[in-house]
């Protein structure tokens, strides 16, 4: 599916799709948009051969058949848990004999809109639209009875998958994205990272100005928060840049005043007016990846499978554009950071679920949603359009 959306601007009108900015006066300038879906073909053992990893590393099929797998996360034991959104339920999966593929698989949880997963301290927290929800882990890997923490987060809106984590003080993490692609919001909420309080439910603004920061953790040298906010969407094709933010407890980042380097939102200056002390204010990105790409979950990797240059580095999911005239990302991509915990640079991972044909048009056979680290090294990643849970390895001598 292919279309061209044109967006007149002086310093910025909105004058399609404009729902958010719907009181704007017209003014002159054009920016222009794409809306281009690649066609879907089904993973077969050809089109996986096409893949594309650095030397030394094997990908292969965990788990398939599993209809919409979302987020990812993995108990001490090994055992592999996934949200099914579409389905509202928890899947547990096992390897039982070490094989690399998932041997067991059973439904742990209905819980209708659930797509955050964490585990701490022997329990399970879920996490829908509204509600934050807690569970004691039992024998066997099944959960006792659901009980809620929080049940007053902001409507979803365009943004409406909440995801979850808990950092090295113990608290949970909660990302809020914002009810729309570009406008201001009316609950201090939306648009944040939550800080809560797992055993009280009590919440506070960890950090705003955030668009959708679905992907985020900590990184292992220096324990600080880093996260993957998704770009706005109606600002041509290669704006707004998918922006890795080093998340810090105060901070605001921008949305929806300002973009990237503090650049003025053009359809809020025209519709809202500017807030040029908010933008002042705003942390810029530590990096900058291709727009519309759209980063799902991130992890960091912290085990010893792969060679020792990947200790410490985050891998990223990014879902696939579709407000873009060439697709961009349906790839993992690695972040590589400093031995001092600095954020360097986007590195490929892993490549080819785009394809291309000779008449120019595009298809996908995966779109990577969700990220973790297995107990064996191993790499993790779901794909929510293809039912299937990839797992990659390292089979190299470089360790």
């Amino acid at each position: 599916m292919r279309s061209v959306t044109r967006t007149l601007f002086t310093i910025g009108l909105y004058q399609v799709l404009a729902a958010a900015c719907a009181h704007a006066q017209p003014v002159t300038g054009e920016i222009i948009s794409h809306i281009y879906l690649p066609a879907t073909q089904e993973p077969t053992a050809q089109h996986l051969r096409r893949l594309q990893l650095p030397d030394g590393f094997k990908i292969e099929k965990f788990a398939s058949g599993l209809g919409a797998p979302r987020m990812l996360a993995v108990a001490d034991d090994g055992t592999v848990y996934v949200t099914r959104t579409e389905a509202g339920d928890v899947l547990m999966l096992r390897d039982s004999n070490g094989d690399g593929k998932a041997d067991k698989q059973k439904e742990v949880v209905k819980q209708p809109q659930v797509h955050g997963i964490a585990i701490h301290a022997n329990k399970m927290y879920l996490a829908t639209v509204k509600a934050v929800y807690v569970a004691d882990m039992h024998e066997g890997g099944m959960l006792g009875e659901l009980q809620t923490i929080i049940n007053d987060l902001p409507i979803g809106g365009q943004h409406s998958n909440r995801t979850i984590a808990f950092g090295p003080d113990g608290m949970l993490y909660v990302t809020v994205g914002s009810p729309c692609d570009m406008c201001v919001p009316t609950d201090q909420k939306s648009a944040t990272v939550l800080r809560v309080d797992p055993t009280s439910g009590q919440q506070t603004v960890f950090a705003s100005g955030l668009r959708n920061t679905l992907g985020f953790g900590w990184q292992p040298t220096t324990k600080e928060m880093w996260g993957m906010d998704n770009g706005m969407d109606w600002l041509g094709d290669v704006r707004q840049g998918e922006e890795l933010n080093h998340l810090v407890e105060g901070a605001t980042y921008g949305w929806p005043y300002a973009y990237g380097a503090g650049n003025p939102t053009p359809q809020i200056q025209a519709s809202s007016g500017a807030n040029p002390k908010l933008i002042k204010q705003s942390r810029t990105p530590a990096l900058l990846y291709t727009a519309h790409a759209a980063p799902i979950q991130m992890a960091f990797y912290n085990a010893l499978q792969f060679p020792k240059q990947y200790i410490n580095d985050a891998f990223v999911a990014m879902h696939g554009s579709w407000a873009r005239e060439h697709p961009s990302g349906y790839e993992v991509v690695r972040i590589r950071f400093s031995n001092a915990g600095e954020a360097q640079s986007f590195k490929p991972f892993l490549r080819g679920f785009l394809t291309r044909s000779q008449d120019g048009t595009y298809a996908e056979f995966g779109r990577p949603t969700g990220v973790a680290v297995a107990k064996d090294g191993a790499l993790l990643i779901s794909d929510d359009t293809h039912g299937i849970i990839y797992r990659i390895s390292y089979q190299g001598k470089d360790r």
